[in-house]
């Protein structure tokens, strides 16, 4: 198999340039597009778009796949002066590579 392309991890609309990326918004699963959304809305619904094209068992059956996202544990925290309960949901991204090196590098993936 191939590695994923841009539009199976993106969606459809997703490009690149030499300096640029673009995503299509409506691309992104369960973010309601807008002119204001937030950088942790879209950050938050890229991940979620990702994780549907990256999962484990396309990693499991795609050797040329190298990350995958998986869903973590939930959990609950307290938070600021009033101790306001907040539910804390957990994405995990997973990054495989051949071991050569103990850093995280963009270019080997």
């Amino acid at each position: 198999m191939a590695e994923p392309t841009l539009v199976e991890v993106f969606g459809t609309g997703a490009t690149q340039d030499a300096t640029t990326i673009t995503i299509q918004k409506s691309s992104l699963l369960r973010l309601t597009p807008s002119a204001t959304n937030t950088a942790e809305s879209l950050l938050t619904g890229i991940l979620l778009k990702a994780q549907a094209g990256l999962s484990q068992a396309n990693f499991d059956a795609n050797i040329d796949q190298s990350i995958y996202l998986t869903d973590g544990f939930p959990g609950f925290t307290t938070r600021g002066t009033n101790n306001t309960s907040y539910r804390v949901d957990q994405l995990t991204v997973n990054l495989a590579k051949i071991d050569t090196s103990s850093v995280i590098d963009p270019d080997d993936y």
